[in-house]
């Protein structure tokens, strides 16, 4: 297993429901305000709020991952995939704030932070920033082609498989770096590509 944070979503690209395609943006905006009630936690992208501050302070002055820390950080990133995901038309599932099998976030085994360097997490964001800046030119690129697909899935009831694969990579490539820098469960600088 990869000490890296996996992603896996289940990819619908055939018989799409597309009058929800067509309305996507308004039909999440329910999931997206919970998501945003978050708000007094550190913002991860445009809607996933993660305790970052308290899994640093218990590593770097305990050397321990909290458990509840761990599965609440857990929980908000699957969640914030879930509404990516259909969102970027990945998806005709309904992000449901309960887990859903369809869309996974796999976090490392950390054993309670045992296996990650204690100092690590006063340097990470600094180390990722060339992460970021690729990661922008792939969140734009994304953008751009979910545009596309959404066309594409309006009019026929068919994601674009090329599609599909770019914007999962880059939820992929966003979730890697989420869990080096900022969920803090892996010690691995993360791979620049998809």
């Amino acid at each position: 297993m990869s000490n890296q944070v996996e992603t896996s979503v289940e990819v619908q690209l055939t018989n799409r429901n597309r009058t929800t395609v067509f309305w996507r943006g308004i039909l999440v905006a329910p999931v997206v305000f919970f998501v945003a009630s978050f708000s007094q936690m550190v913002h991860v992208g445009w809607s996933s709020p993660i305790l970052a501050f308290p899994a640093a302070l218990a590593l770097i002055f305990r050397g321990v991952y909290p458990s509840y820390v761990l599965t609440f950080n857990h929980a908000v990133m699957e969640l914030g995939s879930r509404v990516t995901a259909y969102m970027l038309l990945l998806t005709d599932d309904y992000p449901s704030i309960e887990r859903n099998p369809n869309v996974a976030v796999i976090f490392p085994d950390i054993e309670g932070g045992k296996k990650l360097n204690r100092w690590l997490p006063l340097v990470k964001w600094f180390l990722a920033i060339p992460l970021y800046i690729v990661g922008a030119f792939y969140v734009l690129l994304s953008a751009i082609l979910t545009f596309y697909a959404w066309i594409v899935t309006s009019a026929t009831g068919n994601y674009p498989e090329s599609v599909a694969k770019f914007v999962l990579g880059t939820i992929e490539y966003w979730n890697r770096i989420y869990g080096y820098t900022i969920a803090l469960v892996t010690d691995e600088y993360p791979s620049f590509v998809l």
